[in-house]
C-alpha cells in the first residue's frame, strides 16, 4: 500500500476516533452541566418555599396535623411540582440530597430530578420533595447526539477528501523519484537526471542525494567495465602464449612420454583456466548490463537448435528426450543469452542423468505466465543442495566435470531478463528446472 493511501487512511481512523468520542462524552458532559443548573434551581426553590412558609394556604395544611395529608402542587405540563408532607422521622440535620426517580403523576410516567429535604417546623418534622422533569433533557441529549454524528460524518467526508487531495499534492515529487528514477537504478547509463521540482526542501534534498549517488555509480560501473576489459586481455593473452607454446613442445620427438602426459595435462588445465575466466567475464558482463535485450525469440525453436547441438550427448548415454505441447512462445530477450541458459540447463539435465534415462520438455501457459519446465530422471538434489546451486563454484558432485558455474550464470541470465527460475528436486528421483516468462514479455 502506498504511503499517500496510509496517510489518508490513517486521518480517516484518527477522525473516526474523534467522532466516536465526541459523540460519547459531549452528552454526558452537557448531562452534567444540565443537572448542576437543575440543582441549583431546585435549591433555589426550596429556599423560597421555606421561607414562605407562614402563607395560609401552606398554614392551613399545617394546622391539621394529619400525617396522611400531604400539599402537592403541580404544572400544567407535570414538568415540575412540589410536595410536602409530615416525616415520621426527625430531619437530619437539614440534610439535602438529589437524586433522578420516575414518578407516575395522573397516570403519566417521567423521570424527573427530585431534591429531598427534611426540616422541623413548629416543633412538627416535615418532608419536602421540589422536582423538574428530565424528558426534555433526554430529548436534548438525543438530538444533540444525532447532531454530532451527522455534523462530524459530513466533516469527515469532506476533510478525508481534502487530506487525499492534499497528500497527493504533497507527495507527487516523491512518486516521481520513485517512477523516474529509483526504478531505473539498475541502468545507471540511462538514469535521468533531471532535477525534480517540489515545494519540499526534503524531497529537493532526496532528489540531489539521489543523483550525486548516481554519478558515483556510474563512474564505478565504468571504471569495473574497463577493468573488465583489461583483465580478459591481461589474462587470456598470457593463456593463449602458454597454450600455443605447449602446443608446439608437443611436436617435438625428443619428448618421452612422460613429458608428452604433463604438457597434455597442463594444456587442459590451460583450457579449464580459459573456461573459468570466460565465464565469469560472462556473468560480470551481465550484470553490469552490457548486452542489449532487443531480439524477438522463439522458445520452441530455440529449444530445437539446442538440442539438435546436444544430439551426440543424448545418443551417447541412449536419453529418450520427449517434447511435450512445445509452444512457439515469443519474447523480447538477448537470443545468445538465452541461448546459454536453457543449455546450460540441459547440459546438467543430461549429465545428471543416467544411462537410458529421460529428460522431458514441457510448456504450461496460464493467464499471466508462461513456463518452460525440464525435467529430468537424474539423481536428484537434497533440499540443502537445491538452496546453494546458484551459488557461484559450487559443485554437487566433484566427481563430474565442470567448474560450479553454470548454473550461477543461468541465474545471472534469468535475472537480467526478469524472469524467475523454480527448482524442485527429489533425491534418486530427479530434478525439474522451471523458466518462468510472464505474458507482457509476449512480442
Amino acid at each position: 500500500m502506498r504511503i499517500k493511501h496510509q496517510l489518508t487512511i490513517f486521518n480517516a481512523i484518527t477522525r473516526a476516533l474523534m467522532v466516536l468520542t465526541i459523540w460519547f462524552f459531549l452528552p454526558i458532559l452537557i448531562e452534567k452541566v444540565v443537572y448542576k443548573r437543575i440543582d441549583t434551581t431546585l435549591l433555589e426553590k426550596k429556599t423560597k418555599f421555606i421561607e414562605h412558609l407562614d402563607k395560609e394556604e401552606i398554614n392551613a395544611f399545617l394546622l391539621r396535623k394529619d400525617a396522611s395529608e400531604t400539599y402537592a402542587s403541580f404544572s400544567t405540563l407535570h414538568n415540575e411540582f412540589v410536595q410536602l408532607y409530615q416525616s415520621k422521622h426527625g430531619p437530619k440535620s437539614n440534610a439535602v440530597f438529589i437524586v433522578n426517580e420516575p414518578r407516575i403523576i395522573e397516570g403519566e410516567r417521567n423521570d424527573y430530578r427530585v431534591l429531598y429535604y427534611d426540616f422541623t417546623y413548629e416543633h412538627t418534622h416535615y418532608k419536602l420533595e421540589i422536582a423538574s422533569s428530565l424528558s426534555e433533557i433526554q430529548d436534548l441529549t438525543f438530538a444533540i447526539r444525532i447532531f454530532i454524528l451527522l455534523v462530524l460524518s459530513v466533516v469527515i467526508l469532506f476533510t478525508f477528501l481534502v487530506d487525499a487531495l492534499f497528500i497527493e499534492y504533497l507527495l507527487k515529487p516523491f512518486h516521481q523519484i520513485i517512477n523516474l528514477k529509483i526504478r531505473h537504478v539498475n541502468e545507471p547509463e540511462k538514469f535521468n537526471y533531471t532535477p525534480i521540482h517540489s515545494h519540499s526542501t526534503d524531497f529537493m534534498e532526496l532528489d540531489e542525494v539521489l543523483n550525486q549517488m548516481m554519478k558515483r555509480i556510474q563512474e564505478l560501473f565504468s571504471i569495473e567495465k574497463q577493468f573488465i576489459a583489461n583483465v580478459s586481455h591481461e589474462l587470456l593473452s598470457p593463456i593463449a602464449l602458454l597454450k600455443n607454446r605447449f602446443e608446439n613442445l608437443i611436436q617435438n620427438d625428443s619428448l618421452d612420454d612422460e613429458a608428452l602426459q604433463k604438457i597434455e595435462s597442463s594444456l587442459k588445465t590451460l583450457d579449464l583456466l580459459k573456461k573459468i575466466i570466460n565465464n565469469l567475464l560472462l556473468i560480470s558482463r551481465i550484470e553490469n548490463n552490457q548486452y542489449s535485450i532487443n531480439e524477438t525469440i522463439h522458445c520452441k525453436e530455440l529449444l530445437q537448435d539446442i538440442l539438435h547441438d546436444l544430439q551426440d550427448r543424448i545418443e551417447e548415454k541412449e536419453i529418450q528426450v520427449q517434447q511435450h505441447q512445445i509452444e512457439n512462445f515469443e519474447f523480447v530477450g538477448n537470443k545468445t543469452l538465452m541461448h546459454i541458459l536453457f543449455y546450460n540447463i540441459l547440459v546438467n539435465a543430461l549429465k545428471f542423468t543416467e544411462v537410458k534415462g529421460s529428460v522431458d520438455i514441457v510448456t504450461v501457459s496460464d493467464e499471466t505466465h508462461y513456463k518452460v519446465i525440464i525435467k529430468d530422471t537424474g539423481v536428484g538434489m537434497r533440499q540443502e543442495q537445491v538452496q546453494n546451486i546458484f551459488n557461484r563454484f559450487t559443485r554437487l558432485n566433484v566427481a563430474t566435470e565442470g567448474q560450479g558455474l553454470g548454473l550461477a550464470i543461468v541465474k545471472s541470465i534469468a535475472h537480467f531478463h526478469h524472469l524467475e527460475v523454480e527448482v524442485q528436486s527429489e533425491w534418486n528421483k530427479g530434478t525439474s528446472f522451471s523458466i518462468v516468462f510472464p505474458k507482457s514479455k509476449k512480442s
